[in-house]
């Protein structure tokens, strides 16, 4: 099993981001996907659910109105747009796949957030 998460970088204030999950070895559309991050001396948080065929999403609400979690089933994809990007974001991002038996977690990604 992979979770493969690119896009991260460098962004200033009030910037965008696309995050991107390639997941391999897993049924996607079977699991519940999600974006976590973790900040520097902070526990994991999560920032965004969708369900497995996309119907719902579920945002913290640090992040309603600025973030955008969408899946491409086809492509074995999960996106996060990060929009209105704040210093307060600057966190490695994380992707998570999980059904009721298992949890997998990608590598991270990260985002910093600054001018």
């Amino acid at each position: 099993v992979q979770l493969v998460e690119s896009g991260g970088g460098l962004v200033q204030p009030g910037g965008a981001l696309i995050l991107s999950c390639a997941a391999s070895g897993i049924t996607f559309s079977s699991y519940v996907m999600s974006w976590n991050r973790q900040a520097p001396g902070k526990e994991r948080e999560l920032v965004a659910t969708i369900t497995t065929a996309g119907g719902r999403t579920t945002y913290a609400d640090s992040v309603k109105g600025r973030f955008t979690i969408s899946r491409d089933n086809a492509k074995n994809t999960v996106y996060l747009q990060m929009n209105s990007l704040k210093p307060e974001d600057t966190a490695v991002y994380y992707c998570n796949a999980r059904t009721s038996w298992v949890n997998y977690w990608g590598q991270g990604t990260q985002v910093t957030v600054s001018s």
